[in-house]
Order: structure tokens, then C-alpha cells, then sequence
């Protein structure tokens, strides 16, 4: 054989041995990181997770992220690993090169509660570079509470860039969340990440330092101080918290009352049905945003503004045409009025429960009102904050209209002194149609606000007509600046009874405490000079 001919086939042999044996063994770190996730072996899957999500590889995410879903399938005949997309394609994540199909011995990466966490900081590392800022203050949260230590060279290098404050804040947490749980972190950066966990002052940060094992005693010593703040703090913010609940609730009593506060203020009428206004409030903003929904979808994020006029017509309406055919006939019995209006209400509740049935009927929140905002250690929600302000809105109307308008001086004159203003010339039959349909319309706008926060059902107006009463009675009969007092004083003393008696205890109090107030101050907290001290 030729001696250039013998040295070619060696080359070639050479060259098949190395394609056959030596190349694999050329395989880098990623490579072999993602084999190792057909081994079907926790360790290794853990081991996986760390290197590949360190790796810099632009396939790090799309194997991460499918690890988490379930989409990561290994084969353990062939130890290849492949990524199962939403949209049903896969690709080899090794190679990132698409493939026809996944093989049947294919199966998804198991995963346990440790690894879960491992998986969850992996992709919080993996995102803390990303340009959108949501994306990166969502990744600094998810690394603060996995807490891993593998994830604390991401946070340093991303702390590094970041320009953020809201981020660059987030991800100091997330780095003293670590450096606590870190073993061989001294005890400076253990005694810096407690005082920085201290600043942050809420549920999360507490658990951390409760549950951060045996330390170092200066660590401890600080953990302490800092649990016994943090704790501290946390109970001051739940104060705050409780006030802000009984505010939203005043407001919704508010809403409720206000118009019970006119009727009953200036005509003396013990109106049973005035729930049952609210209630048809509530349904003509269901069926505007019906209407909305089939005909007009593009007009959904102003279905209130169009659904408040109307339901104040409607309701308002409604309510002449009752005190024209039944209210005006039983001035000066109030038992027999009771008794009508009580019955009133069974037949509103039972008209509605025919025309849109017994059932609970949906009221969407227009994007506006959806979502909530953190207020330090608090969450605001904005169809609550919308409600009070709107609240505070009739009220500024309503008073305006009492003081600066010709009906409403009627009203205050017929609510001092009927005989004396109706010698004056003031049709208090006029009056007394327009206030109850005054009242009624104010209700009615009532529902529409209480159908962001409550199921609209036949049942609704039931479930404020007592409060609304007490709210009437304990503010004093006909004084709106009573009334408003009187809901915001009732809402906050019942959110802060509630955890200490609960629900059903705390609403028996508030009833025992008011019967008692009445015994003292029979007119309640302000009273008018009227037809109630004439009789």
C-alpha cells in the first residue's frame, strides 16, 4: 500500500473517531447542563436548573419557563431533552432546532416543592435584565421570595444597571432576602440585610426574619428588634387599614341613607320600600350595560356615567308615582305607612324577580374602577375609592341644591314648619311628590354604585334598608350633615368590632350602642327644629 494512501485512511479514521466519540465530549456546559434533565433525578435536575439559568444561552428562558409549565420533555432512551411550545411545536432545547415531533418514551421533567422554588428563582434572575420595567420589578419580587442563593450574582449585576428607584428598592430586598438565608455570608451582611428587611416593614419581611433559623448572636439580637418593629408598625397599619374599610363602608351607608334622610326628614314617612329603589338602581345599570355589551361594546367604559342619569330618572320617577297613589293617602299614621311600603317592597322585589329572574345578574367593573393600589402598608382598591368619592359628590350636590335652589328652600320651609309654609303659598303636596321622588332618585344612583361592589339580585335594597335607618335615626331625622356623620361614624366602628367580635356580634353592638345613644339624645347627634318638636 502506498505510503500516502496508508496515511490518508488514518486521517479518515481519525476524523470518524473524533465525530463518533471526541465531539460529544466537546460539548459545552449548557449542553450538557440540559442532558442532564433526562436523568429523571432531582439532584441533577437542581443542578440543571442553576447552570442553565446562569448560562447567558438565549434558550435559558424558553427551558425555564417550560420546566415550570410542564413543557419540558425528556427522553430517556435518547437523554434528549425538548421544549413543547403553547402553540404545540417543540424544539431540541438543546440545539434550539425545531423537531417534527417529541418521541412517545418522551416524558415531562418532574418537579418538587425545592425545586419549584429553584425553578422560580431561576426565571426571576433570568428577567432581571429584561428593558420593561414591570418585568424587572416582578422578577426582583419573585427572587425576594424564593430567596435563592444562586440568584444573588444576577441581583448584584442587576443592581449594578439599575436606575429605577421602585426596582433598584426591590431588588435590594431581594439581595438582603438572600444574604440572610446565605450560609457563608458574614455577619455585617447578615446585621445589613435584617436592618434593610426592618425598612421594609411588611407580612413578607417579618416571615423572613421569624423563620431565618439559627444565627450569629448579634444577627438574632437584631432579628428581634426588628421582628418586635416590624410588628409594631404592622399593627398601626391595620388600624389604618380598618379605617379605610369603614370608610368605604360609611360611604356605601351613606349612598343608602341619603335619600331615606330627605323622605323621612321632611315628609315623616317610614319608607320600608326605599331598599327596593336601590335595587331598581341596580338593575338599570344592568340593563344599560347590557345594552351596551350587544349594541355598542366600545361605550362599556362609560356605561355608569350613562347608567347614573338614568337610574336616577327611573327610580326618581318610580317614586312620585308611589307617593301620589299610595304615600299621600296615609300622611300622619305611620304604622298603616309602614305596613303599605313593607308590602311595596314584596311587590317591587317580585316584579323584578319575573322580569330579570331570581337569580344574581352580572355588572362588569368598567376599567377605571378595576385593580388596586398599595398606600404603604395598605390596599386601596378603586371602585371603593371611586364609591367615596362619588359619595362625597351627592352630598356637595344635594347640599348645594337644598340651599341654592327654589325647591330646595321649599323643602327646608315645609321641613320647618309645614303649616307656617303652606300659609306662605308653597304647595306642600308639590313639595311632598317632588321630595319623595328626590329621595327615590338619589337611591336609585345608590344602586348604581352599589352594583360594583355587591351582587345584583332581587335582595339587594334588604341588605342596607335597616342600616340606612339606623344611619338616620343616629345622625338625627332630616339633617344630611347628621347623616353623613352618623354613616362614616357607624361604617368605622363596625370594621373595628368586626375581628374582635365578628360580623353577626359586631352589628348587635353597634345596634345596642345606638338604642342606648337614643335613650340619651332622642333626636340623635343633630337635631332640626320642625314639625318633629311641633307634634
Amino acid at each position: 500500500m502506498p505510503a500516502h494512501l496508508s496515511a490518508r485512511l488514518c486521517s479518515l479514521a481519525l476524523s470518524l473517531f473524533l465525530i463518533a466519540f471526541a465531539l460529544p465530549a466537546l460539548a459545552g456546559p449548557f449542553e450538557d447542563a440540559v442532558a442532564k434533565f433526562a436523568n429523571d433525578d432531582y439532584s441533577d435536575t437542581d443542578e440543571a436548573i442553576g447552570v442553565v439559568a446562569s448560562s447567558g444561552n438565549p434558550l435559558a428562558f424558553p427551558i425555564i419557563s417550560a420546566l415550570q409549565d410542564g413543557r419540558l420533555m425528556a427522553d430517556p432512551d435518547s437523554k434528549k431533552v425538548y421544549v413543547t411550545g403553547t402553540d404545540g411545536k417543540s424544539i431540541d432545547a438543546a440545539t434550539g432546532q425545531a423537531v417534527a415531533s417529541v418521541p412517545d418514551s418522551a416524558s415531562a421533567v418532574r418537579l418538587n416543592n425545592r425545586l419549584r422554588r429553584s425553578v422560580d428563582a431561576a426565571l426571576g434572575s433570568l428577567t432581571l435584565q429584561s428593558p420593561d420595567v414591570g418585568t424587572r420589578l416582578q422578577a426582583a419580587q419573585s427572587v425576594f421570595k424564593s430567596h435563592e442563593e444562586t440568584a444573588l450574582e444576577p441581583v448584584d449585576a442587576a443592581l449594578a444597571k439599575e436606575t429605577n428607584r421602585s426596582v433598584k428598592a426591590a431588588l435590594g430586598d431581594a439581595r438582603a432576602a438572600i444574604l440572610l438565608f446565605k450560609p457563608d455570608a458574614t455577619e455585617v451582611e447578615k446585621l445589613e440585610a435584617v436592618a434593610t428587611l426592618k425598612g421594609r416593614g411588611d407580612q413578607e419581611a417579618l416571615a423572613l426574619l421569624t423563620g431565618m433559623g439559627d444565627q450569629p448572636a448579634s444577627v438574632t439580637k437584631a432579628a428581634a428588634s426588628a421582628i418586635g418593629s416590624i410588628q409594631n408598625s404592622l399593627a398601626v397599619w391595620s388600624m389604618v387599614q380598618n379605617a379605610w374599610y369603614g370608610l368605604s363602608l360609611g360611604s356605601v351607608l351613606l349612598l343608602a341613607a341619603i335619600g331615606l334622610a330627605i323622605t323621612f326628614g321632611v315628609m315623616g314617612v317610614i319608607n320600608m320600600a326605599h331598599g327596593e329603589m336601590v335595587m331598581i338602581g341596580a338593575y338599570t345599570t344592568f340593563a344599560v350595560q347590557e345594552v351596551i355589551r350587544t349594541r355598542y361594546p366600545g361605550l362599556f367604559d362609560y356605561s355608569l356615567l350613562i347608567a347614573v342619569p338614568l337610574a336616577f330618572v327611573v327610580a326618581g320617577a318610580i317614586g312620585v308615582l308611589i307617593e301620589r297613589s299610595i304615600i299621600r293617602f296615609l300622611y300622619g299614621r305611620p304604622l298603616e305607612t309602614l305596613l303599605a311600603t313593607w308590602g311595596l317592597s314584596l311587590v317591587l322585589q317580585q316584579a323584578v324577580r319575573t322580569m330579570f329572574g331570581p337569580t344574581n345578574r352580572e355588572v362588569g367593573n368598567p376599567s377605571w374602577m378595576s385593580g388596586a393600589f398599595e398606600l404603604g402598608q395598605i390596599t386601596i382598591t378603586y371602585n371603593r375609592l371611586w364609591i367615596l368619592v362619588f359619595t362625597l359628590a351627592v352630598f356637595a350636590i344635594l347640599l348645594a341644591m337644598l340651599r341654592y335652589t327654589a325647591l330646595g328652600l321649599e323643602m327646608r320651609a315645609v321641613t320647618q314648619n309645614r303649616r307656617m309654609a303652606a300659609s306662605m303659598g308653597i304647595a306642600t303636596s308639590r313639595v311632598d311628590a317632588l321630595t319623595f321622588g328626590l329621595g327615590s332618585g338619589i337611591a336609585g344612583i345608590a344602586g348604581v354604585a352599589l352594583s360594583q361592589i355587591d351582587n345584583v339580585s332581587p335582595n339587594l335594597g334588604q341588605s342596607y334598608i335597616i342600616d340606612s335607618f339606623m344611619v338616620v335615626v343616629f345622625g338625627g331625622v332630616g339633617n344630611l350633615w347628621g347623616t353623613l356623620v352618623g354613616a362614616f361614624t357607624l361604617g368605622i366602628a363596625n370594621k373595628f368590632l368586626e375581628p374582635v367580635a365578628g360580623a353577626v356580634l359586631g352589628k348587635i353592638a353597634i345596634l345596642v350602642l345606638i338604642i342606648l345613644f337614643i335613650q340619651k339624645r332622642p333626636r340623635g347627634l343633630f337635631a332640626l327644629k320642625g314639625r318633629a318638636v311641633e307634634a
